[in-house]
């Protein structure tokens, strides 16, 4: 990270997104992406524009628009390559912070929103002009929500397991919307941001609370052996959607894809609903 973008994003924590300088008097956020290749955050101070709003960035006028211009220089910037790998990303606007799936624009949509960016900050169009690239406009598109339900560690497996739901309905709802050979980058980043959550998911009860759990409760050995196969299973299918996706962004997977969501679905949903039932009478006990 440049030492001017460290000092722009310690200036924006340090007074609720207010910074001075080159930006004085502008509204930004800081946007942080998992590295490509590193896995690492990486931060970044952005200038936005609301989609659908009314040109002064008041109230709640649709996502975030953020423009790859990278100063019309001839490549991407490292973020926009992070998000098309790691499609989750954090918001922090200065007031709060908030997790949302990145969506480059495609086609006609991506022009449209591209003269309404260059409307409200003309800039914009000037790095256009210094490049043969086609600059990238992202929404950000904040994900579902949890309502706050009951706390310690049975409420945050019940607010994991409300995020992966919501976010798999979506999957679903796009995959069978979506034209045949055609995988649209909504679907794309949404079903990424989907896959990459639910593995970490598994991965940190397999390497934590599983264990941990087993070892309080030897008599639910054979309970954690069958959600070992269950995760197995479930990696599988899920590898299989990511394997679908590896082709250029815009791209189709074919024929099938809506069937390997259903079929991954179908799986979860009975893994949840098992797992809450045995997990969540445990869980409590052990907080109460």
């Amino acid at each position: 990270m440049s030492s001017f973008n460290q000092a722009v994003i310690e200036e924006f924590r340090a007074n609720a997104g207010r910074v001075g300088g080159p930006f004085e008097g502008s509204e930004l956020i800081l946007l942080t992406t998992t590295g490509a290749k590193s896995g690492k955050p990486h931060t970044v101070p952005l200038g936005f524009v609301r989609e659908g709003g009314d040109g002064t960035g008041a109230g709640d006028g649709g996502p975030l628009l953020v423009v790859a211009s990278a100063g019309g220089a001839d490549r991407h910037p490292a973020w926009f390559h992070n998000l098309l790998a790691r499609p989750l990303v954090q918001v922090e606007t200065g007031t709060g912070e908030y997790e949302a799936v990145a969506v480059p624009a495609e086609g006609a949509r991506r022009d449209a929103l591209f003269a309404r960016v260059v409307a409200e900050e003309p800039g914009y169009g000037e790095y256009q002009e210094r490049t043969r690239r086609v600059i990238p406009v992202v929404a950000l598109q904040r994900t579902h929500e949890v309502p706050a339900g009951e706390g310690g560690i049975a409420g945050k497996l019940l607010e994991v397991h409300g995020w992966l739901r919501a976010q798999l309905a979506l999957v679903r709802e796009q995959a069978r919307g979506s034209a045949p050979g055609s995988l649209g980058m909504q679907l794309r980043q949404h079903c990424l941001a989907f896959c990459h959550s639910l593995e970490f998911h598994h991965r940190s009860e397999d390497a934590g609370l599983f264990p941990y759990l087993e070892q309080q409760h030897p008599h639910m050995r054979e309970f954690f052996r069958r959600i070992d196969a269950e995760h197995r299973v479930i990696a599988r299918l899920q590898e299989e959607l990511v394997h679908a996706l590896d082709g250029a962004p815009g791209t189709g997977p074919g024929a099938g894809f809506s069937e390997r969501v259903e079929r991954l679905s179908r799986e979860l949903e009975a893994h949840l609903d098992n797992e809450e039932a045995q997990l969540l009478p445990v869980l409590q006990a052990l907080e109460g």
